[in-house]
């Protein structure tokens, strides 16, 4: 039994336990089903049910690295939302669809960018040599008019089964010949009143349930060689998942990108087959920014839109709010790439005279070209940037004794450390 496999067990031997033991906050973000592992967006502790699969929100200080466990990264991703609508279904609300199919249009339209959380993704690969690039396109929306099947689930009216929804989508993309690759992923998106189960038990279901605790989740399907990357995306509206409920473009298609499809899109690019990149907790690079606190989870607001709601993301022109991505670079919940500070690992002269006019040569890491110098306190009288890992600078006037040599840029300033010491010497 390789790693994930013995972590999926250990998710499902534990929430069994304790499930047992009736313990109602039990914290878990991927869980394993009748044989299936899946990742879900969880709901605000404020509407949670009592399910012991609700994750309560990260804790302080809660900032563990992600880690690499082998599985594949997307190196592409081409977005396909599929709304299942078959005749006599409850109706999408108006302007619905159209919202989502443009905030995959401007995805793809500004992909290969740094202006939004996809550029954050970029810094995550894979044993292959593959990066989760921003390399976004629009497959275009999928209109499914099949019926529904019969409940699998009771927790509501409509309520299908993780195991019918999968079913579907291999009919659908079977009958259709879609791909079914690690560049393509399809989000399932239904109706308001049509809500789902992770199985037939129906104790952890979506957010318009009487046992809600997930907004949305992803998943993958293996077929005949290939795999289907998929995510379930409910409709949320008004159900508790809208964070902050910010809609700059009023439309409910705010709430699902905000409330979870933004999310399992980001953990679908990074960990597609759940056993590539997340941390000691099982927390995905969306879950650990799940914070429920407006300055983690969000970052700061880029501005307003007309209607006075705030957004923190601007794609193609268009305003959305939505949560950030963890970044392993910053060590920190991200809105777009942000690069790491400067890093200073080796200064040459180490010495020099009171008078300053010493040409040092200082080596480390992510310079840029509006990087400045300091030693100690006073500013070098010349920088010059050769590179991202060269500088040379001219030393100030200073007083007898030793300086640390900082690089500041628009990341940070170098943390001091003995391998920045310069010495003035009379």
């Amino acid at each position: 039994m390789d790693g994930f496999a013995r972590r999926a067990l250990l998710i499902g031997v534990l929430t069994a336990a304790l499930l047992a033991l009736g313990v109602a906050d039990a914290s878990a973000v991927i869980v394993h089903v009748d044989g299936k592992t899946l990742s879900y967006t969880p709901l605000p502790a404020s509407v949670q049910s009592a399910s012991p699969l609700a994750k309560r929100g990260a804790k302080p200080g809660h900032s563990f690295p992600l880690e690499y466990h082998g599985g594949p990264v997307m190196p592409a991703n081409t977005n396909y939302p599929l709304y299942w609508d078959p005749s006599g279904a409850p109706a999408y609300p108006a302007g619905y669809e159209s919202g989502l199919n443009k905030y995959f249009e401007d995805l793809a339209h500004d992909s290969g960018g740094e202006q939004n959380t996809d550029s954050v993704l970029t810094q995550y690969g894979d044993s292959s040599g593959e990066f989760a690039n921003y390399n976004a396109h629009f497959g275009g929306a999928i209109l499914d008019t099949d019926p529904y099947p019969a409940n699998g689930c009771t927790a509501a009216p409509i309520c299908l089964t993780d195991e019918q929804l999968q079913t579907e989508l291999k009919k659908y993309l079977a009958a259709h010949k879609l791909p079914t690759d690690l560049e393509h992923e399809y989000f399932m998106l239904t109706p308001p009143g049509v809500e789902s189960c992770f199985d037939a038990a129906g104790h952890e279901c979506s957010a318009g349930t009487k046992h809600a605790a997930y907004c949305a989740y992803h998943g993958d399907i293996s077929v005949g060689g290939g795999v289907i990357v998929y995510a379930e995306d409910p409709y949320v509206d008004g159900l508790g998942c809208d964070i902050g409920e910010e809609h700059p473009n009023e439309n409910p298609s705010d709430a699902t990108i905000g409330g979870g499809l933004s999310h399992e899109h980001s953990e679908s690019v990074t960990d597609p087959e759940l056993d590539a990149w997340f941390d000691r907790n099982g927390e995905e690079v969306g879950d650990k920014c799940r914070t429920f606190v407006e300055a983690t989870e969000f970052g700061e607001p880029l501005g307003k839109a007309p209607d006075g709601a705030k957004y923190n993301q601007l794609i193609d022109g268009d305003e959305y709010w939505y949560q950030q991505e963890w970044s392993n670079a910053t060590e920190s919940c991200q809105q777009r790439l942000q690069p790491p500070p400067p890093t200073v690992t080796h200064v040459a002269p180490k010495k020099g005279p009171l008078a300053g006019g010493t040409t040092v040569t200082i080596k480390g890491t992510n310079f840029t070209a509006s990087a400045t110098v300091d030693f100690g306190a006073s500013p070098a009288l010349e920088v010059t940037v050769n590179s991202s890992g060269t500088i040379t600078a001219v030393s100030p006037p200073g007083t007898a004794g030793t300086v640390d040599i900082t690089v500041t840029t628009a990341a940070g300033t170098s943390a001091v450390t003995k391998k920045d010491h310069f010495k003035y010497k009379k």
